[in-house]
């Protein structure tokens, strides 16, 4: 990751002398600088395979899990990585199939980042559901009434897909092609997040989650994770090469985050108006809304005023945001989707099924009663595990090959954000 300045064209007589190019770390430094933040990324995904080791060796007893609450904190990880990997594309598909140039130069770190957190996730899914031996008999016999025999082709499909989509996009003699996977990208990743927000909607055995609206609701809610994933890692190759991201291309994005994160909250408050018109899901909504202790707390505080309501009063302010204010802003919508995933996935399974309508059941196995779950070390250590592989990935994709936004400048009027005539004015930059 470095970057390179050519000469400024000559300022008119009486302007002022252009700005000095930012001091840049020496190569030798950069170099040093590069191994220390791979070598942050593998330590964090050694603890996460240390902690899928220990409970593989001393069974699920050791989380916080229980026979009723199966999907615990390693599963809210997972799902916001695979959620983010399908929206974080998002921003290619803008570039490739609406033709907006300013998303186009970001397609290739946009199918990178795709990339990467769907690994993550799948990393934190394997190792978590036990037995990750046992892949190769999961991956060759399938049961196709189960919407999670479907997600293994609409994950290993997703890989494919965008692994020759960025082939397209990065080999100049296959760019004719860029258009065309750019589509079949776009396609697929709304399949996929209709399969993993159909995996809760088709759950028999969790009625707290049975709603059609999940599927759509989960592709709105991956456009906002995914495009603040976005910009996080975007800011922060900008800051590691001593950059300034355009005014106009940043007010761009955070505007189209603002958009998203409104569209995510409205879904969501959809989702639970649905819920709340069947009077059987009464007493779910509300242990999920008011009195269910953590989850109430996650969702209003967590997701609806630290990742909904803050990032939107940043996001759609009039003033320009400050490359600090859009990371600020993206951070909350990030922990934001992590309360909502929390609350809705745990949430969902420590309420009880109700076996029979109208009737209160009890029994030794806590039929009819409110499970309880605290999440223990190991499950928080494979879920960072995940997070360290996506960002291993990343840091080592952006190190080998051109994965850094190539915005042409010279085309590019900074104060409008819109094309002016060449002034002969370049910024090069190596990804």
């Amino acid at each position: 990751m470095s970057a390179s300045f050519t000469a400024a064209a000559p300022s008119e007589v009486g302007a002022a002398p252009p700005a000095a190019p930012p001091t840049l770390p020496s190569p030798a430094d950069e170099v040093r600088r590069f191994w220390a933040v791979a070598a942050f990324g593998a330590l964090l995904v050694a603890i996460g395979l240390g902690a899928a080791h220990f409970m593989e060796t001393h069974g699920h007893a050791v989380t916080g899990m229980s026979n009723q609450i199966v999907w615990g904190l390693p599963h809210v990880f997972a799902i916001f990585m695979i959620v983010a990997a399908s929206g974080v594309l998002n921003v290619a598909s803008v570039g490739s199939v609406f033709g907006q140039t300013v998303y186009k130069a970001r397609a290739p770190l946009s199918g990178l980042l795709s990339l990467a957190l769907l690994g993550g996730g799948l990393f934190v899914l394997m190792l978590d559901l036990g037995r990750p031996d046992r892949i190769v008999v999961a991956a060759t016999h399938y049961n196709f009434k189960s919407v999670f025999a479907w997600n293994v082709f609409l994950y290993s499909g997703l890989f494919a897909i965008v692994a020759v989509y960025l082939w397209t996009l990065m080999e100049r003699r296959m760019n004719r092609y860029a258009p065309a996977a750019g589509l079949a990208a776009f396609i697929w990743r709304f399949v996929l997040t209709t399969g993993t927000g159909s995996i809760f909607a088709f759950l028999v055995a969790r009625q707290a989650y049975a709603s059609a609206l999940l599927a759509p609701m989960f592709i709105v809610l991956s456009f906002a994770w995914g495009l603040a994933v976005f910009l996080i890692v975007q800011s922060a190759m900008y800051a590691w090469n001593g950059l300034a991201l355009p005014v106009a291309i940043q007010r761009r994005m955070t505007r189209l985050l603002g958009i998203f994160v409104a569209a995510a909250a409205y879904m969501v408050l959809v989702y639970h108006g649905t819920q709340l018109y069947a009077t059987k899901l009464h007493g779910f909504e509300r242990f999920l809304l008011l009195d269910g202790g953590v989850y109430p707390l996650l969702f209003w505080v967590g997701y609806v005023g630290l990742g909904t309501l803050w990032p939107l009063t940043l996001l759609l302010a009039p003033s320009p945001l400050g490359v600090r204010g859009t990371v600020l802003a993206a951070a909350l919508v990030v922990l934001g989707g992590f309360a909502f995933l929390y609350a809705f996935i745990v949430g969902g399974q420590a309420w009880p099924l109700d076996i029979f309508s109208g009737y209160t059941a009890s029994s030794t196995f806590m039929d009819g009663q409110v499970d309880a779950y605290t999440p223990r070390l190991p499950e928080w250590l494979l879920g960072l595990g995940g997070l360290g592989l996506a960002f291993l990935v990343t840091a080592v994709g952006v190190r080998v090959l051109r994965f850094m936004p190539q915005d042409d400048f010279a085309r590019f009027d900074l104060a409008a954000g819109q094309p002016v005539a060449t002034t002969g004015t370049t910024a090069a930059r190596k990804g």
